[in-house]
């Protein structure tokens, strides 16, 4: 019976570090962070102190106020929380790193193999401070840090000389977005369309738009009958200016859907 009521006991004691540490966590987060700029994060601190308390068994009281005096001391920051560790191996184009102290985003990986030096990634970064881009090599299984980026959904507006500019569609506010971060997607974009950035300390890291765009078919070479055999597709230009291959039967006019990835036709709109 003692073993049972020390067992009851040392579980409500638990509980109330538990509940004790969040709040207090999430207080000095909203304090020193203002969560109002990004809600989530306060909720994503007092998430993250939650399963770190309730997944850690204790055995007693003393052990249980130690735990949450070490979780309260500890200092608890939205950037902390950001951050994860994976290996060399997973590190992709789009990523974003903290390296040597800058932020870098990943803008080409490329597996290599040196026979008996084992493999490695040749990663090409951009610095998100100063634009500048360095190349680097990481083992397989080397350790980075990771940054992990806010995504958020903009409406396209229009384009400017160097930039694209979107807006919120819930504040409609704006934001200047460089013209190289969407690539060969630029051409594609159109009135109202939904763009999906990707953000870190609220500065872009990379843009997306839908995969599947209809356009219109500006102009299309017509098949003369009698000449040589129909081709099975032919080149024809698109609205935007750029010049796709579409299955012969395809006139000008037409609306057409597009593959925005590798600029593919896929049907009739």
């Amino acid at each position: 019976m003692q073993g049972v009521v020390s067992k009851r006991v040392a579980s409500a004691l638990h509980s109330a570090a538990v509940a004790k540490a969040t709040a207090t966590a999430t207080a000095r987060f909203a304090a020193s962070e203002n969560p109002s700029r990004n809600p989530r994060n306060a909720l994503l601190t007092a998430r993250t102190l939650t399963s770190i308390c309730s997944t850690t068994q204790f055995h007693s009281s003393n052990k249980i106020h130690a735990r949450a005096e070490a979780l309260l001391a500890s200092p608890w920051s939205a950037t902390q929380l950001r951050h994860a560790r994976f290996s060399g191996a997973d590190v992709r184009p789009g990523n974003v790193i903290e390296r040597k102290g800058k932020i870098y985003q990943v803008v080409k990986a490329q597996h290599t193999t040196q026979g008996r030096g084992g493999a490695i990634i040749q990663v090409e970064l951009r610095d998100v401070d100063s634009g500048s881009k360095v190349n680097e090599r990481f083992r397989t299984d080397e350790s980075i840090e990771r940054v992990f980026v806010e995504e958020m959904s903009f409406t396209y507006l229009y384009t400017d000389d160097d930039t694209v500019v979107l807006m919120d569609p819930d504040t409609y506010s704006q934001i200047n977005v460089p013209r190289d971060l969407f690539g060969e997607s630029l051409p594609y974009l159109q009135d109202d369309m939904k763009v999906t950035l990707q953000l870190y300390d609220k500065r872009p890291m990379s843009a997306s738009i839908p995969q599947k765009v209809t356009c219109i078919v500006a102009e299309a070479q017509v098949h003369v009958k009698g000449s040589t055999a129909t081709p099975q597709y032919k080149k024809v230009k698109l609205d935007n200016g750029l010049t796709v291959q579409v299955p012969a039967h395809v006139l000008a006019g037409e609306k057409i859907i597009i593959n925005t990835t590798d600029h593919s036709y896929v049907s009739r709109a």
